[in-house]
This record gives C-alpha cells, structure tokens and sequence, in this order.
C-alpha cells in the first residue's frame, strides 16, 4: 500500500548502516540515482566502519552512525539533520536499527521493501513500498528504489572508487610485471561460527602453491585480525612461500583492502565484503559461494567465475531444494564449504586468468 504524496524529489535521504557488501550494493543504486536525478542533493546515512571505504565520494553528504550505540546513534542523528526535511527517504536497510533511526529523519515520503521482504516490522516505518519482485539479487532490488522514486527502470551502476592516499601505499606490494591474485580467506564472523562461510586454509595453500608455480601469478592475502584470520597467517606464514607471496593478513585498514582490490587482477573470495568491492572496482571475483544463494547475493559481474555449491548444499544439509526454500535461506553448517574443491577453483583460475591476459592486449 501506498499512499499519494508529492512525487517531486530533490532532497533524499540514503539509509543504509552497513554491511560491507550490502553497502557496495546500495552505491550501485546511488550512482544509478546520480545519473537520472543529477540535481539532486543525496545525503547517506551509513555504519562508521562503511564511511571509511566511501568517504571520498563526491556529490554525497554523508551523516555517519555508530550503531553498536544505537540511543546515541539515534540522538546524534535528530541533532545533526534537526531542520533538515527530505523529500523522500529511501531506506534500503530492513532492520530495527536503521528502523529507529528512520524516526529521527524527517520527510513525509519514507520508501521500503515490499512487506514480503520487510524485516523487522520495517513496513510499519515506511509509508510506501517498492513493488514486490521475486527471486532478485541484492543490488537490483536496491536500484528498485530508484526505478520505483523515478519511473524509470535501471541497472546498478558502479564506478573504482577514489581511495588515496591508500592507493599511494599499497602500490608497493603490486608486482606490476605479473598479474596479481588477490585471495581475502575468511568471511564476516558476525554470524558466528555456525554460518562462517570460509574455505579451509588447506585449500587455500594448494590454490597458492598452484597460482605461484604454473601461473607466475603474485599473490597477495589480505584480512583482518579475527582469530580464524590470525590462525591463517600463521599456517600460511609456515609454508615459506617464494617472494610473489605476500601475506597482509592484520596488515591493513578498509581502505587498504580496497585499494589492493583495485589494484589486483582477480580476487579470491568467499561470500564477503571483498567480493563486492571487487564489483565496485570492476575486477573478475571467483566468488565460493555454498552457504549462501549465489543468484541473490553473487559477486555482481562475476557469478559466472563463481563456485557454486549452495543448490547442493541446501539438500544436503538442511534437506530443501532451490524451489521450497526462501530466496534468502542460509545453509548453517560451515561443513557445506567443503563442497568446494581445489580442483574447481583451479579450473576457474585458468578462465579468468586468460580473461585477464586478453583484455591487458586489448
């Protein structure tokens, strides 16, 4: 339902906290709105931690949150758009937090998901709803809002993304006489460990050994300092890799992920953050997708490099099949990852690395 409020938009509100990779779905959809409305004035509320990687954007006003602090993420964001009324709210975050926070921003349009797509009660919010569509990836139900505020249909739209002084830095580990695998191991903890979506570091040292002696690949490792990505390092660490081997597990910020992202020729990753940027940054991703739908929520531009175990993984473990389940159901047993072989990713290593050498010649 919806009801009949002024269609004129100059002044929207973007409410999308975080995740990583949710947050490079949204930009999609932003630039989208950027190239049919290019007069309008975007303001982005967004999680602290996301800000990091789009801070240089320009053309957005951003109001960042901390929402591990939600009364005062809710407080600082009516004083600091207090006076400020937006024509339209378009909140692509279907969650309590970015829910409450909504109260907080004035404007008479605040635009959600379909109910069927709504959680947590987002649909009691927001006073019209982007039509229901089935069986859609994340990004294009994302751009949805922008087709459904302009009438117009539209793709996602992503552009690399300005990251200095970062690049600056990073650029000293890029063997720019090799092409460059960037491998990112481990998925988002925030789950626990019932739905970690990393393949085993085993799998991982064969890839390696396999892109450094018959591809004369450099690679590179990047993650964080969660104990999964900290037990990594020290295994790989034990190999004794050659010097095209360059382990920055712990070693960098978001942004310095990102700018090794956009200075690599293919990323390896299961379903996370990295994957996502490697959209952004228009690289090919061999996404290792069994947890998780690789049709809904698949590297972009990539799903056809990806590995993709979830259809067997789904019977196997929680005994459904694609049609009976939900389009968002999640296989919860880490064991699903090991429906991915080594022999499958070096299979799709081969392709992507011949894509790579044939667009350098172009």
């Amino acid at each position: 339902m919806s009801i009949d409020l002024p269609k004129v938009a100059n002044q929207i509100c973007i409410l999308r906290l975080s995740a990583l990779g949710d947050c490079c779905h949204a930009l999609g959809a932003i630039n989208r709105l950027k190239k049919v409305m290019p007069d309008s004035k975007i303001t982005w509320v967004i999680g602290k931690n996301e800000y990091q990687l789009f801070k240089n954007i320009e053309d957005i006003d951003f109001h960042v949150v901390d929402k591990t602090n939600l009364m005062g993420a809710m407080l600082e964001t009516r004083r600091a758009l207090r006076g400020k009324k937006f024509d339209v709210i378009l909140n692509m975050h279907a969650s309590m937090s970015a829910n409450l926070i909504s109260m907080m921003i004035s404007s008479e349009r605040k635009i959600g998901f379909d109910k069927e797509r709504s959680r947590d009660k987002q649909h009691l919010f927001c006073n019209e709803f982007i039509p229901a569509k089935k069986n859609q990836h994340v990004a294009d139900g994302m751009v949805d809002f922008v087709n459904h505020l302009t009438n117009k249909n539209g793709h996602p739209v992503w552009e690399p993304l300005n990251l200095n002084p970062e690049e600056d830095e990073i650029k000293k580990h890029i063997d720019e006489n090799k092409v460059t695998c960037l491998i990112s191991p481990c998925s988002s903890q925030r789950y626990g460990k019932k739905y970690n979506r990393s393949w085993s570091i085993e799998n991982f040292i064969e890839v390696i050994k396999y892109l450094l002696g018959q591809k004369n690949a450099q690679v590179i490792i990047t993650g964080g300092l969660s104990e999964t990505e900290v037990e990594y390092s020290k295994k790989i660490d034990a190999e004794n890799f050659s010097e095209d081997f360059v382990n920055l597990i712990g070693k960098t910020s978001i942004r310095g992920m990102a700018a090794l992202v956009k200075h690599s020729q293919l990323i390896i990753s299961p379903d996370s953050g990295p994957a996502h940027i490697g959209t952004v940054m228009d690289k090919p991703v061999i996404g290792l997708y069994a947890m998780s739908n690789l049709n809904r929520s698949g590297p972009y531009h990539s799903r056809n490099w990806a590995i993709n175990k979830y259809p067997e993984a789904l019977e196997i473990f929680e005994e459904k099949n694609i049609e009976s389940s939900k389009w968002g159901q999640k296989v919860k047993d880490p064991k699903a990852m090991q429906l991915i072989k080594v022999d499958d990713v070096i299979s799709k290593i081969d392709e992507v690395i011949s894509y790579v050498n044939e667009r350098n010649q172009d």
